[in-house]
């Protein structure tokens, strides 16, 4: 302080975490940071002069030697000398992470450093040689001390360490032994920071003064106050600080006179040790000083003019000006005043709508009734990290490492506390923002989380793992009692209350709202009865209608209502206590949930609203996993201790390979060395050798002339031999080209030829179709010869033998007459089908033969046919002519026989009808011959030897394929069949036949299906 103000030094851009003076150069400081590193800065010049690094974890504490050569600095699990003059590190102490180190520093006025860790261990250890001198021992009787302060005298004989306990214990540093353990008023319960007041203090004015401020030791405890006692009497002299407004930590000036605290608010408030001793020997009115850090520059009043400073049992008020607004309260009373209860406080909450955030952890404490049982607290810390929570930082990962840490310390001890905490996925979500808030107490914050779980967490656990289904049910009840359309709408939608309720639920709204309106809306849950929580849920879901009724797909609900929204936090409290006092009493919540207790002080109630037999079925599960793990981190083990066997097996193939390396270099030396004795004498031999190296280099030069000539005859001789391939290359492509044309004319004159081919058998198919069709006529005029001699002879017989069996027995032979006829018929065809097979087959041949030639000779080939088609196409046209002439002619000699026959006289014993002009005689080889083609049908008037006569005059293309002929072949059958059915059918009727005729006529039918060439029974 100068010139009673303060000014800037550095800007940092990160948190310290500790500060150091006393270096050799004193205008230069030490700063730990946030981010783990230690820098050097000048105050003078604000530049920055070094920066350390090599702690993983935040630094804690700076210690400097008394000559300012060197400087401790310590963290939770390590701790590093450094030499200020080059700003090296020297030595390097590190633990387990299971001790931890609380810290480490120098004695002053010695070499000496003293370690103090988290098992209650202190060591002395030598600077110089940094050999281990004393280990202080701990103190047996009572509980555990658990330090966390220390603080040693000017002149290094006294050492005070307190911790979380009422007792404070004092060793004597020559001859290292306790000297006597404090007890501190019962108020007290954790020593936060421990002071010892210099003695320089006015120190050739009174002996007195001297023998007092030797002995004054200043404790810090958690209610931030702090109390200064005479070690020597155990009397209490003075105190500082307030319940109101505490002492975070506090710093004695070297000379003395002034104790610097920093408060809560911000402020810095410095007292007068003279003042506050005024008991002792009454000094002037003293000078209280009042910093804030509202500016830059400290505004200093004098209190002369007020009256004395109350001390001994009365505390000191100082005012400060303009504190900040944000607190970090740590421990405090949690007792209310009498004039400041719980309804006047929610009178307040009500018209401005949140408490002030100074005091706002004060009334949260206050209004939770937290018990601070810390030594339950210990018990359950002890038990150490739960094994629910190892993996903590992989599933919620927290940049920060302190908040990572405080997290798993307060889940660890609900787990401990409760089993179904460690099986609860979302405790973590719920645990965190107080966790953030009270990062700075475990207990208080654990014990906030306790109390919420206990009274805001009512049946919650009774469905687990599941949500908890009646809570959600109450709100989902008071949702359809305030908004029907909405809840209709979510319904609708397939969204239920584990979508829209319990995500606020699970999370406590810190998901939905930012840090200033949860802070808001908590500080209305906890002045109010437990179920305004869940009205709070069906508030937010009412507030949020609009954007809500918009939404129609489940992913956007769960979106919404996990992540933050524009919402008026005011609206969402206002519309929350309209709720609270619209509801019918059957489906308010309060009918449900208890109403708030606090936690018990001494020890936690037991927590066993939760299915037992699934938490200790998950536990069971966890520690055979757990097991697993342990036995897969055995294996891993080995395999690493395999591993390293093989490393060091290979270093040592590694070393052996080295050695054989540098033998064999040594032999190479020792070669090198032979060879150079060998160049010596060599280079001798070649000065007697002088003479014949230069006749020698005379013979090679004539060797290279004449190699040189000899190269350049080669090379000729290549060139004409090059210019010899050129011309056979030449000549090759002229006969190639040559050879071309020949071929190609090769290959019209082929083509001419398949021409004249092509010309001739079109000729010989011309005949051959001429010469079928005069066979086919001859026979016809042969075959209707003898029908008609037949006929007649029918006739004559007729009339000669009147008898009905005779008759039949003429029918019969008659019909295997016919039938012979149509079995050489049918050879005949069968014989035409097979010179038709062979023929095709020589087409096939031949078009084989054909289509090795070129394009061209297939496009002509393609042509012939086409023209073979159209002169078979005429060819039908005539052979259809000439079968209609011979079908008129038929008609008119059936005509004439019909009217030469109209005077003889009828039998009515005859087979058939011959007097029906449609059908003709049975045995009449005459019939109709056309074109056989699938979509035109033969007649009815067709004779029963149509089919010989039919197949007889067809001339046979060769390009026809025998799938068609079949065809036609099987139509003409059942042609036959339908006709010769007919005639049986007109036999019946005409004259009754005994049966054995008629099985007889029967007889000569052919079966439906069968061949023609398989009906014939007989030969003729």
């Amino acid at each position: 302080m100068l010139f009673r103000r303060f000014k800037l030094v550095q800007k940092t851009g990160q948190a310290c975490t500790a500060l150091a003076f006393g270096l050799r150069r004193t205008t230069e400081y030490l700063v730990a940071l946030a981010d783990y590193s230690i820098k050097c800065f000048d105050k003078d010049t604000k530049q920055l002069v070094s920066w350390m690094r090599g702690h993983d974890g935040a630094v804690s504490s700076i210690s400097v030697h008394g000559s300012g050569r060197y400087a401790i600095t310590t963290s939770a699990d390590t701790a590093q000398l450094w030499d200020l003059e080059t700003f090296q590190r020297k030595r390097k102490l590190s633990v387990q992470r299971a001790v931890g180190i609380q810290k480490v520093f120098f004695l002053p006025l010695s070499n000496t450093i003293l370690s103090c860790f988290s098992d209650d261990s202190i060591f002395a250890w030598d600077s110089d040689t940094l050999q281990c001198k004393h280990q202080l021992p701990v103190p047996e009787e009572g509980s555990r001390p658990r330090y966390r302060a220390f603080a040693v005298s000017r002149d290094g004989r006294l050492l005070a360490a307190g911790g979380r306990s009422s007792v404070v214990h004092l060793w004597c540093l020559d001859n290292w032994q306790l000297l006597k353990a404090v007890q501190m008023p019962p108020k007290v319960r954790t020593v936060r920071q421990l002071e010892f007041v210099s003695d320089s203090f006015d120190r050739g004015s009174s002996q007195v003064w001297s023998y007092i401020y030797r002995h004054i030791l200043g404790v810090l405890s958690q209610d931030g106050i702090v109390q200064f006692i005479n070690i020597q009497t155990l009397k209490l002299l003075f105190e500082v600080g307030s319940p109101h407004n505490g002492i975070t930590s506090v710093a004695i000036g070297p000379n003395g006179r002034h104790v610097v605290g920093v408060m809560e608010s911000g402020g810095l408030n410095v007292y007068s040790v003279q003042a506050l001793t005024q008991h002792v020997n009454k000094p002037p009115a003293p000078l209280v000083k009042v910093v804030t850090e509202s500016d830059r520059t400290a505004k200093v009043r004098s209190a002369a003019g007020r009256g004395p400073v109350r001390t001994s049992s009365h505390t000191v008020h100082p005012r400060s000006l303009r504190p900040l607004a944000v607190s970090a309260p740590e421990d405090k009373e949690n007792e209310l005043p009498d004039e400041l209860n719980k309804k006047r406080l929610q009178k307040l909450l009500k018209t401005f709508g949140e408490y002030p955030a100074k005091y706002r952890m004060f009334i949260w404490r206050s209004l939770l009734q937290l018990p601070e049982n810390f030594s339950a607290f210990s018990s359950l810390t002890d038990k150490g990290r739960h094994a629910a929570f190892v993996t903590l930082h992989q599933r919620y990962p927290i940049k920060s490492q302190r908040l990572q840490r405080g997290l798993q310390r307060v889940l660890s001890a609900l787990a401990h506390w409760s089993a179904i905490f460690g099986e609860t996925d979302y405790l973590p979500l719920l645990a965190f923002p107080f966790v953030k808030l009270f990062h700075n107490n475990p207990l208080i914050c654990f014990e906030v989380v306790a109390t919420v779980i206990v009274n805001w967490c009512q049946h919650w656990f009774e469905y687990f793992p599941n949500p908890p289904l009646n809570v959600l049910s109450v709100a989902e009840n008071v949702l359809a009692h305030h908004d029907k359309e909405l809840l209709q709408h979510l319904v609708n939608c397939g969204v239920t209350s584990q979508v829209y309720a319990w995500p606020l639920l699970e999370t406590l709204f810190s998901e939905a709202l930012t840090r200033d309106e949860w802070l808001k809306l908590f500080d209305n849950v906890f002045s109010n009865h437990p179920s305004f929580l869940l009205m709070a849920v069906v508030a937010y879901v009412t507030c949020s209608r609009a954007p809500l009724l918009l939404c129609t797909q489940r992913e956007d609900f769960e979106y919404f209502f996990h992540h933050r929204n524009n919402l008026d936090i005011d609206a969402l409290i206002k519309e929350t206590y309209r709720f609270m006092e619209s509801t019918p009493a059957e489906l308010h919540p309060r009918s449900t949930l208890d109403d708030f207790e606090p936690l018990t002080k001494g020890l936690y109630p037991v927590f066993n609203k939760y299915p037992t037999f699934i938490v200790e079925y998950y536990s069971q599960e966890r520690d055979r996993i757990r097991r697993e793990e342990a036995e897969y981190l055995r294996e891993r083990q080995q395999v690493q201790e395999l591993q390293a066997e093989a490393v060091r097996r290979q270093a040592e193939d590694e070393a052996w390979h080295v050695q054989q390396e540098l033998l064999r270099e040594a032999e190479e030396q020792r070669r090198r060395t032979l060879q150079e004795e060998e160049a010596r004498l060599t280079q001798q031999r070649v000065r007697l050798t002088a003479m014949k190296r230069e006749l020698k280099a005379k013979e090679l030069q004539l060797m290279d002339a004449t190699r040189r000539r000899f190269l350049q005859h080669q090379q000729e001789q290549k060139r004409a031999e090059l210019r010899r391939l050129d011309d056979e290359i030449r000549r090759k492509m002229s006969l190639r080209q040559e050879e071309t044309a020949a071929a190609v004319q090769e290959l019209e004159v082929r083509q001419m030829e398949l021409e004249a081919q092509r010309r001739l058998f079109e000729q010989e198919l011309a005949k051959e179709q001429d010469r079928v069709v005069h066979d086919i006529t001859g026979e016809m005029n042969v075959r209707h010869h003898l029908a008609e001699v037949s006929e007649l002879t029918f006739q004559q017989r007729l009339r000669a033998e009147p008898d009905l069996s005779l008759a039949t027995k003429k029918g019969l032979q008659e019909s295997l007459a016919k039938a012979g006829l149509q079995s050489q018929g049918a050879e005949w065809r069968a014989a035409a089908l097979e010179r038709m097979n062979r023929a095709e087959q020589e087409q096939e041949e031949h078009q084989q033969r054909l289509a090795a030639l070129s394009r061209e000779a297939c496009s002509s080939e393609h042509r012939l046919t086409c023209t073979m088609q159209q002169v078979e196409g005429m060819k039908w046209e005539e052979v259809v002519d000439r079968r209609v002439q011979l079908e008129a002619q038929r008609r008119v000699a059936a005509r004439r026989d019909a009217s030469r026959t109209e005077g003889e006289e009828w039998d009515p014993r005859c087979l058939v009808d011959c007097s029906n002009p449609e059908i003709g005689s049975p045995l009449s080889t005459s019939g109709r011959i056309q074109k056989p083609s699938p979509d035109r049908r033969e007649p009815d008037d067709i004779c029963l030897n149509t089919l010989s006569s039919l197949d007889e005059s067809v001339p046979f293309s060769l390009d026809r394929g025998r799938s068609e002929l079949d065809s036609q072949e099987r139509q003409l059958m059942q042609d036959i069949r339908d006709l010769r059915l007919k005639l049986a059918a007109r036999a019946k009727n005409a004259m009754p036949l005994s049966s054995a005729s008629v099985r007889a006529a029967q007889g000569t039918v052919p079966s439906v299906g069968q061949e023609p060439s398989r009906q014939c029974g007989l030969d003729l």
